[in-house]
């Protein structure tokens, strides 16, 4: 949801020839879907890119803080990053900064950023808030990022530190109101600042505590996420009990299955793409280990792996049967357009 400066700020970014290739991805996409045919024009207007692998905390749903990768970790190159978006910039309309890891380890993070906005690019973080000192606050409004997401579960140290293992909620308000005020002093519309709170049972009784936080502390938005549970036919701790929080329901059995009906067909596919910090592209963020690699831009151009017989036949298998690829058995997003 764009709120009326961030969608401002949004409308100013887009051009022509952005606008055109997002409605050559938009129609390819129903094409496919009525055609049930891998059909797919333009480049994607919508990047994910991983900035590092690294992270402070040790969250137990992340294959990052349970430093449980089996794919190599490392920083993003600052010359691969550049030569990657002078490629496809010129469609790109949304550029995310994270997959894994904390962003800002990585220690050109801000001049990341301000290369794809000087590129008139919308740019997106989420952060846990623990690295935004009053410098770093400030360099972030210079860089033109436009959006951050602050991941704040809990309002309670106790709660907080339920889920974000290692972490400090202090820090999370002291870096939040560190970015409010320099977005203030500075008479910056951007970032547009967002509370995350990810409900689980642990903290879902603070729903009401954290709206009232963000009120506060002045932050532009508080969103509530549900959240992805790597074990969930049993139960889980984490599962929150509100349904209406909850990707999972139980069934007559007593197991527990997704809500989310698996249609055979998938907008990210169509529209979007995640390129780890080493450059290889996998097809969405629910590949958190990579093990559907789609091509490597190190060795092919990002227009020749987009186009490949190899994501065309990944394409396929999603219009055909997408139940039998198993980072979609989890998936709570991609069925609809904009959704």
């Amino acid at each position: 949801m764009l709120h009326f400066n961030d969608l401002t700020n949004f409308l100013s970014k887009l051009s022509i020839r952005k606008s055109i290739n997002a409605a050559a991805v938009v129609s390819s996409f129903y094409l496919a879907k009525w055609t049930q045919q891998p059909i797919q024009w333009g480049l994607p207007f919508n990047l994910s890119i991983e900035p590092t692998t690294s992270c402070n905390l040790s969250c137990p749903e992340c294959p990052s803080g349970l430093k449980s990768f089996t794919r190599p970790t490392g920083n993003l190159d600052y010359t691969f990053y550049k030569k990657t978006i002078d490629e496809i910039g010129d469609k790109l309309i949304y550029l995310y900064f994270y997959f894994q890891g904390e962003p800002y380890l990585h220690p050109k993070f801000l001049e990341l950023v301000k290369y794809a906005s000087q590129k008139k690019i919308y740019t997106v973080t989420s952060t846990n808030a623990h690295f935004l000192t009053e410098r770093k606050a400030k360099e972030t409004i210079e860089s033109g990022l436009d959006r951050i997401l602050i991941s704040i579960d809990g309002t309670t140290q106790e709660t907080y530190e339920q889920y974000r293992i290692g972490g400090s909620l202090e820090k999370v308000i002291e870096g939040t109101k560190n970015l409010v005020k320099a977005k203030r002093e500075m008479n910056s519309p951007t970032p547009h600042i967002i509370f995350q709170f990810l409900v689980v049972k642990p903290n879902e009784h603070q729903i009401s505590e954290v709206k009232k936080l963000g009120l506060e502390i002045g932050v532009d938005e508080v969103k509530l996420k549900t959240a992805q549970l790597y074990e969930f036919e049993n139960g889980n701790e984490l599962m929150p009990s509100i349904d209406e929080f909850s990707r999972y329901k139980k069934q007559k059995d007593g197991s527990y299955k997704i809500k989310n009906e698996l249609l055979n067909h998938c907008w990210k596919l169509w529209h979007s793409c995640v390129i780890t910090w080493d450059g290889k592209i996998v097809p969405c963020c629910f590949d958190k280990d990579a093990q559907h690699q789609l091509g490597d831009l190190n060795t092919k151009s990002f227009a020749t792996i987009w186009q490949s017989d190899l994501y065309r036949s990944f394409r396929s298998r999603i219009l055909q049967s997408r139940k039998e690829i198993d980072i979609c058995t989890n998936c709570s997003e991609g069925t609809k357009v904009w959704g």
